[in-house]
C-alpha cells in the first residue's frame, strides 16, 4: 500500500501487510510544496471533467435507448392481422 501526503508530493510511505516499509522520498520534487487551495481547485476541475464525461455517456446511452425501444402499440382503431397458423399438431376428437 502506498500513502502520501497531497501537500508533500517527494514523499511517500511503503507499506506491506499492514506494516511500514520504508519511505520514497523523489530529490526532483523535494523542497516543493502543494497549497491547500492549489490542491481544492485542482479536485474541482478535475470534478467537472468527469461530469462533463459523464453526461456526454448519459447522452449517448439516451439516444441508444431512444433508437432500440420497441416499437410502439398501434392506435385502437388500427388492428394487426391475425397470423396465418396452419393446421394444428394437435390430435383431436372425432366429434369435433
Amino acid at each position: 500500500m502506498v500513502r502520501y501526503d497531497p501537500a508533500d508530493l517527494a514523499q511517500i510511505r511503503i507499506f506491506y501487510q499492514d506494516r511500514f516499509l520504508c519511505d520514497a522520498v523523489s530529490a526532483e520534487l523535494s523542497g516543493q510544496t502543494v497549497s491547500l487551495k492549489e490542491i481544492k481547485k485542482a479536485r474541482a476541475q478535475r470534478r467537472k471533467q468527469v461530469q462533463v464525461g459523464l453526461s456526454s455517456r448519459q447522452a449517448v446511452v439516451e439516444h441508444f435507448l431512444a433508437i432500440h425501444q420497441e416499437e410502439p402499440e398501434p392506435p385502437l382503431g388500427v388492428q394487426k392481422q391475425p397470423e396465418v397458423v396452419g393446421p394444428s399438431q394437435l390430435k383431436g376428437y372425432i366429434n369435433e
